[in-house]
């Protein structure tokens, strides 16, 4: 190669254009860069319709609602097991008999014995009746003083001693009776019966075996009742039991059928607390209907108690409730005027008569008016505050509970002349509806307006983890709202 071709060339064997190109092309990615972190933008997502579950998950252990263990009364040898495991039964049938041969011979004892004792009170009868009427002739003879006081004395006594034969005689009588009753009883206790129409779910008991009757008597026998109908143990923790009420629904699965779904609905919430390594819980029971008998006793169910359930209704990603533009302030979370939407929006569904819708504009207008007063009072303020709808705003600090039961009150008593037009469905419906409006929590979401985020004040109902319910608020579905930031 000549020299004059490398002269050109830098050391590194690229030439000087292909040099200035690169430094060129730094340049601009450098710029570009620089570009993309000046264009800080947000990342958002919808407003939309749907549905909101709130549930608590438990596990627990199905089992038939009514079980009975069988023993047995008697002690002797088993002669015979009638019966075996998944046998359905009949109340009084014969499951298991036990030797009868001991019981028979106590009772032919005892059988005797009670003719004996009846044979006995026969002859003190008849000796109380031969005293009876020796003491009626001496009677007569002592009225003609032929004998002496003395032997009408001895007839006297004579015959109560012949009357004591006889209560005593009577007693032992009934005290043999009772030892056959009781012999004919350990005669019929050898045929273990069962108490109940049911399943034989446990069969602890072979032929040959002794059995003993004690005060802690073995399970011989153990029956569920009625299996079309059963019932989940559930634990549940202290910090979720007060959510829990009888009549909730409650969805579950078991592992038998992991794709079916299997409803019941809560029965018991029992107050009997369980404390384990300082976790507290407490039973709950849960009624299901099993009228195919799929679920069988024993099995494990993965259970989730729905606390609350709305469908269809607004709806914000939980991550727009925890985003706040740097530098930007939210105002003071509150709904004022809106909750006069809100409050229309509830009467929307209960079907009103026009005498009703009349009642309810009357109302609201006046609540209006009172809201105009108290800005106008306060210096024109925009009424956006914490307080309850109609009342005035809250203090800086944040309306204390005491507060908000008073401003609750006030809410409730402006509202009654149009409440009590209602019929009780419609009343329920509304008392319903005011209850969650009175729980909803008061929020801020973000949105863009003119390339500027701007604070929206919402009501927030329930949330499921993911999403959570727009009770009131001047707010659309598809808005699109802030959740984070994001690099273009």
């Amino acid at each position: 190669m000549r020299n004059s071709d490398l002269a050109g060339r830098p050391s590194g064997g690229f030439s000087r254009p292909a040099l200035m190109f690169c430094a060129l092309a730094a340049v601009a990615l450098a710029g570009c860069g620089g570009q993309r972190e000046e264009r800080a933008g947000f990342r958002t997502g919808k407003i939309d319709r749907g549905a909101v579950q709130v549930s608590i998950s438990a596990t627990g252990t199905l089992r038939a609602l009514s079980t009975v263990d069988v023993g047995t009364q008697v002690s002797g040898q088993v002669d015979s097991v009638e019966v075996d495991f998944n046998d359905r039964v009949s109340k009084g049938q014969v499951i298991a008999r036990i030797d009868p041969a001991n019981f028979q011979t106590r009772l032919t004892q005892t059988e005797a014995d009670l003719v004996s004792a009846r044979a006995s009170l026969v002859e003190a009868q008849a000796a109380l009746k031969l005293a009876e009427a020796d003491l009626k002739r001496k009677r007569d003879v002592a009225a003609r003083k032929l004998i002496s006081a003395s032997e009408l004395d001895i007839a006297i006594a004579a015959r109560d001693q012949a009357a004591a034969r006889v209560g005593s005689a009577q007693a032992a009588v009934k005290q043999r009776a009772a030892g056959v009753a009781d012999a004919q009883l350990d005669v019929e206790y050898a045929l273990i019966r069962s108490p109940v129409d049911g399943v034989i779910l446990l069969r602890s008991v072979e032929p040959g075996q002794t059995v003993a009757a004690s005060f802690q008597t073995p399970v011989l026998f153990r029956i569920a009742e009625d299996l079309t109908r059963m019932q989940i143990d559930l634990s549940i923790d202290e910090s979720d039991v007060g959510q829990i009420r009888e009549g909730l629904p409650v969805n579950f699965t078991v592992d038998a059928y992991p794709d079916r779904q299997f409803r019941g609905e809560v029965h018991q919430v029992r107050l009997s607390a369980t404390n384990i390594a300082n976790v507290v819980t407490y039973p709950v029971v849960v009624e299901v209907s099993n009228p195919d008998l799929a679920l069988l006793p024993g099995m494990t169910a993965n259970a989730e108690i729905e606390i609350a359930r709305r469908a269809d209704v607004l709806r914000v990603p939980n991550a727009a409730l925890r985003f706040k533009p740097e530098g930007m302030e939210a105002p003071s979370a509150g709904m004022g005027g809106g909750s006069m939407d809100e409050l229309g929006r509830i009467a929307a569904g209960l079907s009103l008569r026009p005498e009703q819708q009349a009642a309810l504009d009357q109302v609201l207008g006046a609540m209006r008016e009172r809201m105009a007063a108290r800005r106008s009072a306060s210096g024109g303020g925009s009424g956006t505050g914490g307080g309850a709808p109609g009342a005035g705003g809250p203090p800086s600090g944040g309306p204390t509970p005491e507060m908000r039961e008073r401003w609750q009150r006030m809410f409730r008593e402006s509202l009654s002349p149009f409440r009590d037009t209602l019929d009780d469905t419609q009343k329920q419906q509304w008392d319903q509806a005011l209850e969650q409006l009175g729980k909803a929590r008061r929020v801020n979401v973000w949105v863009l307006r003119d390339g500027k985020p701007t604070a929206v004040p919402l009501r927030a109902g329930v949330s499921d983890g993911t999403h959570t319910e727009i009770v009131g608020g001047d707010i659309q579905a598809d808005t699109e709202v802030l959740v984070g930031m994001s690099r273009s």
